[in-house]
């Protein structure tokens, strides 16, 4: 069955094109020409992928990702399209539910490639035991996150990020396995992991006196007690 996928773009020229390329390639693909369509659509039928510019007509991308995620209470991938390499404006994406970003103008390759990655994370997440660092705690199968009690919410790739670091606690995961684990060989982006690896230690360690989140320089990161070397 071909993955369903929902192109979400008000400039036609770069949706038809969207459009086409991944027709080419098997997918089932629907238009959305503002924030108001996408919605509905959303609201109606079942995808498997969303492809979201974040400057839109009406509501834009982020008001569109946050309903999403909140009134429609989907956890469907989202990648959001943006003209603005800004580190804020990545983070603001994360924050209100993006699971990846491309900056315009898009590489459609590489822009398949991500899909395809977050289609196969999403299709392969399933039943897992609960994850527990100290007072830190992650029930994969409801993903609710806890520290101390108190509940964190984190958008989805922050959640796969940090299930990641908690199974392999305490030792240290490279950024290459991150890239590859989370975004696929294909897609890995370093930028992309550093601003979500921010944006997770900004929900998991800066409420809190002790820090969880460790950066083991030029390897990569870790998620245990202390910091000491193993």
């Amino acid at each position: 069955m071909a993955h369903s996928v929902l192109v979400v773009e008000d400039d036609r020229d770069l949706a038809r094109n969207l459009v086409d390329y991944l027709d080419l390639r098997g997918y089932a693909t629907d238009y959305a020409p503002d924030g108001f369509a996408a919605i509905n659509r959303l609201q109606s039928s079942h995808y498997d992928l969303v492809i979201l510019d974040l400057m839109l007509p009406g509501i834009d991308g982020i008001a569109v990702c946050h309903r999403l995620r909140h009134e429609l209470m989907k956890r469907t991938p989202v990648i959001m399209l943006t003209a603005k390499d800004d580190v804020d404006v990545k983070v603001s994406a994360f924050d209100f539910g993006a699971d990846d970003y491309i900056v315009k103008p898009v590489a459609l390759k590489e822009l398949e490639a991500r899909a395809r990655a977050l289609i196969r994370r999403a299709n392969s997440e399933g039943d897992s035991p609960v994850l527990v660092v100290g007072d830190l705690r992650l029930d994969t199968g409801t993903l609710r996150v806890e520290r101390a009690g108190r509940p964190i919410s984190m958008p989805p790739v922050q959640l796969r990020l940090l299930a990641l670091l908690m199974k392999h606690a305490p030792n240290v995961v490279s950024q290459q396995a991150i890239t590859r684990e989370i975004w696929g060989e294909e897609a890995g982006d370093k930028h992309s992991m550093v601003v979500h690896m921010h944006a997770l230690r900004t929900a998991i360690d800066k409420p809190f006196d002790k820090q969880l989140i460790h950066t083991v320089r030029g390897f990569g990161y870790r998620i245990a007690l202390t910091n000491e070397s193993l």
